[in-house]
């Protein structure tokens, strides 16, 4: 919101929810929700919101990748056709937004009748937040650590076929205080991760078994998005030479490789 929106001597606001400094829910988020809801299809909730076709399925896998449960589920075809619609807990997240969503707007108001000017207000507030580029961002739990002199083997169950392993410093698995049954979010880049048609021999300890559920063609590489299992998404940055190699198109297996080392471990 541009502060020439912004009216003097008023206070407004908009609702995100933190539970931790790596996990959130902005308005924005259940928007798509909502329009999800409503339209029933991915396109149509894009357009409903005004963002486009791509960044709304990149907005749901990010959901449904630090959900234990999916928010959303595609439907398959029938005599009606596919379509994507909200499951249970994402209705309940929807429903539980809005009514904090009321509360906020309230206590907005409440606030607004007791200051002079927003100015006043605005040189106190600050806000920080951990962000982060790389598309691929998985809530999981530390299912073993094995611990050695300099480096420090980390295994993160996310629900996939078989978990992330992750090669950091001993150092930073004992400051995070990694060990078995603790939650974790593992963070891969997608320009680190390799396409492969088939299991190959590879010394890359994360190879990962899932079928292509989007294609994303641009001038110089491709996106191509797998589904895991679980309602979990990976996405793999290729030059558009490699795609064609492999002639990539939806419903195809692939094989997702990448280093232990380009696993990135946070905590919650």
């Amino acid at each position: 919101m541009s502060t020439d929106s912004i009216k003097k001597g008023t206070v407004q606001g908009a609702l995100s929810i933190f539970v931790s400094e790596t996990s959130s829910l902005a308005g924005e988020q259940v928007a798509l929700l909502r329009a999800l809801a409503e339209c029933g299809s991915i396109s149509k909730a894009a357009k409903h919101v005004g963002i486009s076709y791509k960044t709304a399925w990149d907005r749901v896998d990010a959901m449904n990748n630090m959900s234990k449960e999916p928010l959303v589920t595609r439907l398959a075809g029938g005599a009606k056709g596919g379509g994507t619609v909200l499951t249970a807990l994402g209705v309940n997240i929807v429903q539980g937004f809005d009514a904090l969503q009321a509360e906020h707007n309230l206590m907005l108001e409440r606030l607004g009748r007791k200051v002079q000017s927003f100015e006043d207000v605005a040189q106190f507030v600050r806000s920080e937040s951990m962000a982060t580029s790389a598309r691929n961002q998985f809530a999981g739990t530390v299912s073993q650590v094995i611990a050695g002199v300099v480096n420090a083997e980390v295994h993160v169950d996310i629900g996939a076929e078989q978990p992330l392993v992750a090669i950091i410093t001993q150092d930073s698995t004992d400051r995070l205080g990694l060990k078995p049954g603790e939650p974790a979010i593992a963070v891969i880049k997608a320009s680190s991760v390799i396409l492969a048609d088939g299991a190959i021999l590879s010394s890359a300890r994360n190879q990962i078994k899932g079928c292509v559920l989007r294609v994303t063609k641009g001038a110089v590489n491709t996106e191509v998005t797998l589904s895991i299992g679980e309602h979990r998404a990976i996405c793999a940055m290729i030059t558009n030479t490699s795609s064609d190699a492999l002639q990539i198109k939806e419903g195809q297996s692939l094989h997702a490789l990448f280093k232990a080392s380009s696993v990135l471990i946070m905590t919650p």
